[in-house]
């Protein structure tokens, strides 16, 4: 094996593959990054049996060959090369690397010892890159961190003819976008659960191109996987990864049909107003909201301890209410909405409320579709 190719080209590509490598591998090939060159190219892969990454991109192949090297190694190693042509060889079981006047000398692992990665499925249609990560950089938000509970740390994707729907809970917020895209069957329906961390890391770096290709097998869940590609520096970049087992809730009924109470607010001003109130919230303890006479008035802490309150300009329509939340889990919702006015909708203070976008405000996104962002109230402290 025997190549040359373009510093800044390598080193994306290969920090993009070896973004995915685990932290703890379950046998030392599956920290590797392979290597293969041929006349097609040069194509960079890593697999931990869950995730596969693989870069396609373009280089002076001189020697076909494949060949397995430490991928974090590998990626410090192209970071700091520098801004001249890269060359590498395999020679025996040691890959040398050559750049300018920089050498390295790699040891090889048995690239046969290595997992094949799996097939990409069928495309079922694509989708603009940057609105398909601003998209799923929204519905992450609530998908839930404990491994205890896997089902709840994936997005449910809904893909119904033109439509897709992303949805993730934590139990104790809720988030819903929906979006349009270009299917290859318009009549096709199909589901999947994705784990959120690998969807949300897929969406950000697949944004160098201007298109996402989405592939899933149609009935697509329990042990099946789901595929996305995307043009990166120099060629394409290809993901895939296994879908989580197990029933998503039937979590769209949270979203209620009407309202008693709605209020909108301007976002900055509350986002500023909720930080500072937050600083003397003590640990998982509530951001009180009073809705009332055109004001939102923000109160947190509470006998002995430090104590806050602010007020804000708020249209409200309907009856007053008061109730509180989890600062973090609101703050969290309203800095991923893109509109300058939001709505918080209620209908009794001991029910969730729902935050969206105020419909007066035009949609950024340019994608004619919306994000709610649905939150649990907290008890008050007396």
């Amino acid at each position: 094996m025997k190549f040359r190719v373009d510093r800044d080209v390598l080193a994306d590509a290969v920090a993009w593959a070896a973004r995915s490598l685990p932290v703890r591998p379950s046998v030392p090939v599956l920290s590797g990054l392979l290597v293969e060159a041929s006349d097609d190219g040069l194509v960079l892969s890593t697999f931990d049996y869950e995730t596969s990454a693989r870069a396609t991109l373009n280089a002076e192949v001189s020697d076909e060959g494949r060949a397995l090297v430490s991928g974090r190694l590998l990626s410090d190693i192209c970071r700091s090369l520098p801004a001249k042509p890269v060359e590498m060889v395999l020679d025996g079981t040691r890959v040398s690397l050559t750049c300018g006047s920089a050498r390295f000398s790699l040891q090889t692992m048995p690239v046969e010892d290595y997992p094949a990665l799996p097939d990409m499925p069928a495309a079922s249609g694509t989708v603009s890159s940057d609105v398909f990560a601003h998209a799923v950089q929204q519905a992450v938000t609530a998908a839930g961190r404990d491994d205890m509970l896997p089902v709840l740390t994936g997005v449910r994707i809904e893909i119904s003819g033109s439509s897709i729907s992303m949805l993730a809970t934590d139990r104790f917020r809720l988030s819903h976008r929906e979006l349009d895209w270009q299917p290859i069957s318009p009549d096709e329906s199909l589901a999947a659960l994705v784990p959120a961390r690998v969807l949300g890391d897929t969406a950000r770096s697949l944004t160098a191109g201007s298109e996402v290709t989405i592939a899933l097998a149609a009935g697509g869940s329990g042990e099946g996987i789901i595929g996305f590609e995307g043009s990166g520096p120099g060629g394409t970049r290809r993901t895939t990864t296994r879908l989580l087992d197990g029933e998503f809730p039937k979590v769209r009924s949270l979203f209620p049909s009407e309202h008693l109470t709605t209020a909108t607010v301007d976002k900055t001003a509350l986002i500023e107003s909720l930080k500072r109130v937050a600083l003397v919230a003590e640990r998982n303890t509530a951001v009180q909201l009073a809705f009332s006479d055109g004001t939102l008035t923000l109160d947190a802490g509470s006998g002995d301890e430090a104590q806050a309150s602010e007020s804000i300009e708020a249209t409200i329509q309907g009856d007053d209410i008061t109730t509180g939340f989890n600062p973090q889990f609101l703050l969290d919702g309203l800095q991923v909405i893109d509109e300058a006015v939001v709505e918080l909708a209620f209908t009794v203070s001991t029910k969730p409320v729902v935050i969206s976008g105020s419909m007066g405000d035009s949609d950024p996104t340019g994608d004619g579709t919306g994000f709610r962002y649905l939150l649990m109230p907290r008890r008050l402290l007396s």
